[in-house]
């Protein structure tokens, strides 16, 4: 009980901790820790280091360079700094698996609940780290260059930090919790697996808007103080909706693998 009161302490002070970073907004602060208290009483401690190593690295890329990526955090929803939705859309379902493995603890579900991670990992490393390659990306719908921040867009640099980013947590998870190799390779292909995903579902059915002010094309629905004009996408698929559902359907993807094969 008193270990438990601790660690949740702890918990509590990371979420402040990342507050007063301006890594997480205040609901985003509440939101990282609920998130963290069902990691911790599905995964116990090994769960939250995990969940550690993906919310730490990803901050840090999302800080670095900073003052590069200020002009395409004009076309992204998100910022540096991330919100009730931002950690929900990333660590939601990880939350969600945590609980049911709490409550019957079958490896599937630890191997979903990594996947998740992994997944949530390698589209952040992509994203942070893929903006600041020096050639422009390529647009998987047109496969022609496009501007940077795209959603859909692909790029070498990219690409490499989004299989260094899904592998880390692969092989962390497998580490941590003693997986035999065969589940390190499923984590790690299935959490890229989760980074594709995610740009396929970017390029065609994500929200685009275009500023009514500046005409500037952007995933914000307020841009210049202002109401953008939907111009392309699925109605409620924001980027919110694809990073969760990515990170979902990678998880869903490898417990069936794992039942079949």
């Amino acid at each position: 009980m008193i270990q438990t009161l601790i660690i949740i302490t702890i918990i509590i002070l990371g979420g402040i901790a990342g507050f007063l970073q301006r890594s997480l907004s205040s609901n985003g602060a509440i939101a990282a820790v609920f998130v963290g208290t069902a990691v911790y009483f599905g995964f116990g401690v090994k769960g939250l280091i995990l969940l550690g190593i993906f919310f730490v690295t990803s901050s840090t890329w999302s800080k670095y360079k900073s003052s590069v990526k200020k002009e395409m955090e004009e076309k992204l929803a998100k910022g540096a700094t991330r919100d009730w939705r931002q950690v929900m859309a990333n660590g939601g379902s990880a939350a969600l698996l945590s609980i049911i493995y709490y409550f019957q603890q079958d490896i599937v579900w630890l191997i979903g609940f990594i996947v998740c991670l992994a997944s949530s990992n390698s589209d952040t490393w992509a994203s942070e780290i893929g903006t600041l390659s020096k050639k422009k990306p390529i647009y998987i719908r047109t496969f022609k260059p496009i501007e940077k921040g795209t959603s859909g867009a692909i790029s070498v640099l990219g690409t490499t930090a989004a299989l260094l980013g899904s592998l880390l947590i692969a092989f962390a998870g497998a580490w941590f919790f003693h997986l035999e190799i065969v589940y390190f390779f499923i984590i790690f292909i299935f959490g890229f697996l989760g980074n594709i995903i995610d740009t396929l579902m970017g390029a065609y059915y994500q929200q685009v808007y275009i500023c009514r002010t500046c005409g500037i094309e952007t995933e914000k629905k307020v841009h210049c103080q202002s109401e953008a004009k939907r111009i392309k996408g699925w109605h409620l698929v924001d980027n919110d909706m694809v990073n969760f559902l990515s990170g979902f359907m990678a998880a869903i993807l490898a417990m069936i693998f794992i039942y079949i094969v």
